[in-house]
C-alpha cells in the first residue's frame, strides 16, 4: 500500500487507514514506536509490560495516605432507610 507524505503544520505526517489501526486495536493518543532500519521506517505497538502490585510499591515515593484515614461512623441511605452507626 503507497501513501503519500503530507505537511501538517511544521511537521510532515501520514495517515493510517482505519481498517489498518482498527485490525492493530491503536486509536487516537495511543503511543507507538518508531524506527528506522536502513531505508525502512518501522512502526510498531510497544509491548506492555506487566508490573506487579509489589513493584509498583517498590517505586511509590508519595505521601503515606494510611497515617490520615480514618474509619468514620456511616452516614447515608441504605435500601431507603437512613443509617446511623
Amino acid at each position: 500500500m503507497e501513501i503519500k507524505l503530507q505537511k501538517w503544520g511544521n511537521s510532515l505526517g501520514i495517515r493510517i487507514p482505519q481498517a489498518i489501526l482498527k485490525s492493530l486495536n491503536v486509536k487516537a493518543n495511543d503511543l507507538l514506536c518508531i524506527n528506522q532500519e536502513d531505508d525502512k521506517i518501522i512502526i510498531r505497538i510497544p509491548k506492555k509490560k506487566k508490573i506487579s502490585l509489589k513493584e509498583e510499591f517498590k517505586k511509590y515515593n508519595g505521601k503515606n495516605l494510611s497515617k490520615d484515614f480514618t474509619w468514620d461512623e456511616s452516614v447515608g441511605k441504605r435500601y431507603g432507610k437512613e443509617i446511623y452507626s
